[in-house]
């Protein structure tokens, strides 16, 4: 067969179990699905499959230094924190857009902060799907272009409808960070590492809406509300990230010893129909949303959460500059206080979790024991 004409590749790439233990009875070609998965079909000895040249192949982004993991969590970390920062340091020059355009319908000025979540609902039905099918990087880089794209455009907006629109693109693209991001961590730590790293990333999305307002603030201040568009896309354009979707990477082993071997036998448990995943993916996420209760009751409770801090977003300038006379940057330091607690809950429970997955590990019983504190302080926040 050609594909075992590179001894040194095809032959780590058949060994997925003990390499002492002789392999089971060889399937035939026409009982492997074209949309094998893990789980459902036995290939130790397909001697096409190609998968990572051992346990430790450094390929695996699993097996990546501590150095490139951590580079690559700082990068996921500050693409999720500029996401929602062009959502809330826009908040501050509200008043002054509603002056410029002529109106004062409060409606507006509300939708106007409102409008970027509208998007951010709207692009995870389908930027998961593509993330599983294209890789991450690629999601990631086409979001960033577009985003700045429409950053400029809100930037030069000469009319309220057209702000409106380019605001609601921007939180179309700008959720691509938020919805993929957990799966770039799951894809390079392993499990009893991911509630710390998920905590370092989740810092954005908590830094973005408190920190949004104090940066957005003082430069409206100083130079307009278009200029708050400005200081997003310079940060956007920094950003270097690598591939850490393992199936997308093995796709591309594959591809390249097909051409080094001319083996066009050679394929990954992956393979599958590009129209089948996203159709498969996007009835999964309904499925977890409506039939799992625990997915629903964390979705509800992020939901309301999130419109509770956002509405003070929207709301809290007017009180401040309006009733107490504070300047827009003075208004802004309202919300650190909220970004500290955040960012120490998030921290604090993120740990909890990296310890309640090592005990139970060691056999002892794992308890919901910060998912019960949050249940508690969501009957607050209600």
């Amino acid at each position: 067969m050609k594909g075992t004409t590179k001894s040194s590749s095809t032959e780590k790439q058949h060994i997925q179990s003990s390499p002492t233990e002789p392999p089971p009875a060889k399937m035939g070609a026409g009982e492997i699905p074209s949309e094998a998965t893990s789980g459902e079909v036995s290939d130790e000895d397909d001697r096409n499959l190609v998968t990572w040249d051992g346990a430790d192949d450094p390929q695996n982004p699993m097996n990546w230094p501590d150095s490139r993991k951590r580079i690559n969590l700082a990068l996921m970390s500050l693409l999720t924190i500029i996401s929602p920062l062009g959502s809330s340091m826009f908040a501050p020059g509200i008043p002054r857009i509603l002056t410029e355009f002529k109106t004062n319908d409060s409606l507006i000025a509300t939708f106007i902060t409102s409008v970027y979540f509208l998007g951010f609902a709207f692009r995870p039905l389908v930027v998961a799907p593509l993330s599983e099918l294209y890789g991450r990087v690629y999601i990631y880089q086409i979001s960033n272009v577009l985003f700045v794209s429409f950053c400029v455009g809100a930037a030069l907006s000469t009319s309220i409808d057209m702000l409106l629109a380019f605001r609601f693109l921007m939180g179309v693209v700008g959720s691509v960070p938020t919805t993929i991001g957990v799966g770039s961590i799951v894809d390079i730590m392993p499990i009893e590492k991911r509630g710390r790293s998920i905590s370092l990333w989740a810092i954005g999305p908590l830094l973005g809406p408190s920190r949004g307002p104090v940066a957005g603030g003082y430069l409206i201040q100083a130079a307009g509300w278009r200029w708050s568009k400005g200081g997003v896309c310079s940060i956007l354009a920094l950003l270097i990230m690598r591939e850490t979707y393992a199936p997308v990477l093995l796709e591309r082993k594959a591809r390249r010893l097909r051409t080094e071997t001319g083996n066009h036998a050679l394929r990954t448990k992956a393979d599958r129909d590009g129209k089948k995943l996203i159709q498969r993916a996007v009835i999964r996420l309904f499925k977890f949303l409506f039939i799992m209760p625990l997915v629903s009751i964390i979705a509800a409770c992020v939901g309301i959460a999130y419109g509770i801090l956002y509405l003070l977003i929207a709301t809290f300038f007017f009180v401040y500059t309006d009733q107490y006379h504070f300047s827009e940057g003075d208004a802004g330091l309202a919300f650190l206080p909220a970004g500290l607690g955040m960012m120490i809950g998030v921290l604090t429970f993120g740990n909890v979790q990296d310890y309640l997955v090592k005990k139970a590990r060691e056999g002892m019983s794992q308890k919901a024991g910060p998912l019960n504190v949050g249940s508690i302080n969501h009957i607050y926040i209600s």
